[in-house]
């Protein structure tokens, strides 16, 4: 099963503060153990939410917004998208996470949806959901 790890932005990562040498050595160093475990499907670090923007939908309306958004608590900063066995062995993998800043962070853990936990979706809209995936490279639902 697959679940999308999210790291919360902090005050630093907001202000565009850069990682030491150091702070990515070691995050290197953990994507790798991911890699050699072969769990880690996806991960990025995402710019300030100062270089981004928000969305809104109402009915048939949009605005968007340009970032920054001031609220650091519920910023994304980064994440990885892993595949593994269970939500315990995925929170043991993100106990793991270098904690770079040292000081409070935080980060959450989501299971990812897969086509098949549609359980009222037609199988043809499931195969297509699985044939969109397969062109993309991302792996499929295990059945």
């Amino acid at each position: 099963m697959r679940f999308m790890v999210i790291v919360k932005a902090t005050a630093a990562s907001e202000a565009g503060i850069e990682a030491t040498e150091q702070e990515l050595v070691d995050m290197l160093a953990f994507n790798e153990e991911l890699v050699k475990a072969g769990v880690l499907l996806a991960g990025e670090g995402l710019y300030p939410s100062s270089r981004g923007a928000r969305v809104f939908f109402d009915g048939d309306e949009r605005t968007v917004v340009d970032g920054p958004f001031t609220e650091t608590k519920e910023l994304i900063a980064g994440f990885w998208l892993l595949d593994v066995k269970s939500l315990e062995e995925c929170v043991e993998w993100v106990k793991r996470v270098p904690n770079t800043s040292g000081g409070h962070s935080q980060i959450e853990v989501r299971q990812v949806i897969e086509s098949e936990d549609f359980a009222n979706a037609p199988q043809e809209l499931v195969d297509r959901e699985n044939e969109l995936r397969a062109q993309q490279g991302y792996p499929t639902a295990r059945g």
